[in-house]
C-alpha cells in the first residue's frame, strides 16, 4: 500500500498537538486587518489569538482569503515529489471557493505526477466539524486503513457531521450578509442569541433565536440530545472565540447529561472567528442528520 498524507486548511481549527500527534498536513488561510495581513497558522505565530479577538471586540474588522490553486500546488508538491498519495479534506464549498481552487490544482499536478493518486473532498462543513472529520480520517490512516477506506469513511459521514453555534454579538452576522441590520439592532436590544448550523450543502443556516447566553449554550445541548448516536465512544469537540468558560459550561452540560468518551476545548482561528466574532461557541458530534 502506497502511503499518504491528509491535508486540509487552518478553518479546521484542531490543536496543535492533535495535529502534531497525527501528522495532519495544514494549509494555513490568510486573513487581516486594512492594510495588515497574517497567515492564521495553528499555532497562531504570527498574531496571537487573544489580541485578535480583542481588535475584534474593539470594533475593528479582518477580513479573509480563500487559499488559491497555485497555493495548494506548492503545499502539495513536496509530498507528491516524495512518492506519497494526497487526501485532501477541504473547508466547506458552501462557505468558500477553496475546495474548487484544491480541484483546479489537483487536475495540474496529476499531469507532473500520472502516478500519483490526489483525491479532493469537499466535506461541506467548517471549523472544528471539519476538524473533526480530519481527526477522525488520521485516526483511521494511523490504524493501518488505506486512502481508499478512509475517504469512503469520510464521504459516508459527512452527512452526518453535526455542527452547532451560537454567537454573542450579532453585529458579526450582520457584517457577513446572515442577518438585516435591524434584526441585528433589535435582537442586541433584547438580548436574542441565534442558533445556526451547517447545514446538509455545507452553508450557514440559522434555525432559531432564543434569549440570553446560558438559553443558547442550553439549546446547543438541546441539538445533541436529538440527534447524537453511541456517545460513550465519540470525541466531541467544542470552539471558542475567546469564551473559554462558556466552553467549559458548555462542557460540563455535555458531561452531566452523556457519558462521552471524551470532550476536546480549542480556541476558534481568525478565519472563522473573523465572522463569529468575540464570543462565538461551537458545539461538534457525530449524529443520525446534520
Amino acid at each position: 500500500m502506497r502511503n499518504y498524507v491528509i491535508f486540509t486548511e487552518s478553518t479546521a481549527d484542531l490543536p496543535i498537538d492533535i495535529i502534531e500527534e497525527l501528522d495532519i498536513k495544514v494549509i494555513p488561510m490568510v486573513f487581516g486587518f486594512e492594510n495588515e495581513s497574517y497567515v492564521d497558522y495553528p499555532d497562531h505565530r504570527e498574531l496571537d489569538i487573544k489580541v485578535f479577538y480583542e481588535r475584534l471586540k474593539n470594533g475593528e474588522r479582518s477580513t479573509t482569503a480563500l487559499v488559491n490553486s497555485k497555493t495548494f500546488e506548492e503545499h502539495f508538491s513536496p509530498e507528491l515529489e516524495k512518492g506519497n498519495d494526497i487526501l485532501y479534506l477541504g473547508f466547506s464549498s458552501g462557505l468558500s471557493g477553496t475546495y474548487q481552487a484544491s480541484l483546479i490544482a489537483s487536475e495540474e499536478l496529476k499531469e507532473k505526477y500520472p502516478e500519483s493518486v490526489i483525491k479532493c473532498v469537499d466535506t461541506k462543513s467548517a471549523n472544528i466539524g471539519q476538524g473533526l472529520l480530519v481527526y477522525s480520517a488520521a485516526k483511521l490512516k494511523r490504524d493501518g486503513y488505506s486512502l481508499d477506506q478512509v475517504h469512503d469513511w469520510v464521504i459516508e459521514n459527512i452527512p452526518h457531521t453535526c455542527h452547532w453555534f451560537t454567537v454573542d454579538d450579532l453585529n458579526h452576522l450582520k457584517r457577513g450578509g446572515r442577518i438585516s441590520a435591524v434584526k441585528a439592532t433589535i435582537g442586541t436590544a433584547l438580548n436574542v442569541k441565534p442558533i445556526l448550523h451547517v447545514d446538509d450543502d455545507g452553508m450557514l443556516m440559522a434555525v432559531d433565536n432564543v434569549r440570553g447566553r446560558k438559553k443558547s449554550l442550553g439549546a446547543l445541548l438541546d441539538k445533541m440530545t436529538e440527534t447524537c448516536v453511541n456517545p460513550e465512544g465519540q470525541t466531541i469537540f467544542i470552539g471558542h472565540c475567546d469564551c473559554l468558560e462558556d466552553a467549559e459550561y458548555l462542557a460540563k452540560m455535555v458531561r452531566e447529561n452523556f457519558s462521552v468518551k471524551e470532550i476536546i476545548i480549542n480556541d476558534i482561528g481568525p478565519i472563522i472567528g473573523s465572522h463569529l466574532g468575540q464570543g462565538g461557541i461551537t458545539l461538534f458530534f457525530f449524529g443520525t442528520k446534520r
